[in-house]
């Protein structure tokens, strides 16, 4: 499948960013974090490749750059989650916002590559995304910060695990593909319920 070129649009610095960011996403989402080619990203985004190095310096520059506008994206869903009124509807829609992200968006894989080109150095946004989560909605519930982060940290793991290999795992013992989401969100749920009632 080749990648049609896109009309060649002058645009602010920050719209071609976002531009390019979107080439990206859609790479990711057909192909894989190994199907970001920086000729391809930009011929998606109708830049020269030379405007992609200008904004991003690399490839690894573009990933780290996507990584961290889907963390960004994340946590503003997961603050937009709140439901003050209904814990059970809030720690649902926590735990569906959190596992579509690693799942469905391709953040899962991302993820991984990184971790595995050794990249995932570059992902400073993490600490600070945790920080306001933690201090957030966590806080307001009187979470111990330090619950909060293992919390956290569970989540994320096992979020990426089923965004990784839960539907062929669950295939590769004969159950429906969807099987190893729901028991990762259930068990997830029961901690953050716990850690809520304490």
């Amino acid at each position: 499948m080749s990648i049609e070129p896109a009309r060649r649009v002058r645009r602010s610095p920050e719209a071609a960013r976002e531009n390019i960011l979107q080439s990206a996403e859609r790479l990711l989402l057909e192909r894989g974090p190994q199907g970001l080619k920086l000729v391809e990203v930009a011929q998606g985004a109708g830049v020269s490749h030379a405007t992609v190095l200008h904004h991003f310096g690399s490839i690894d520059g573009v990933q780290t750059a996507l990584a961290e506008a889907m963390i960004r994206q994340l946590v503003a869903r997961v603050l937009e989650a709140e439901r003050p009124d209904d814990p059970e509807a809030q720690l649902e829609g926590v735990g569906q916002v959190l596992f579509d992200a690693f799942e469905s968006a391709g953040g899962a894989r991302l993820a991984a590559w990184l971790e595995l080109t050794g990249e995932t150095r570059r992902l400073t946004l993490v600490r600070e995304a945790v920080a306001e989560v933690i201090s957030g909605p966590m806080a307001q519930k009187g979470v111990d910060p330090e619950r909060a982060t293992n919390l956290i940290l569970v989540a994320v793991s096992l979020a990426m695990g089923v965004g990784l290999i839960g539907r062929s795992l669950a295939e590769l013992v004969g159950r429906p593909p969807e099987t190893t989401r729901e028991a990762a969100l259930a068990f997830l749920k029961a901690g953050l319920a716990a850690a809520l009632a304490r």
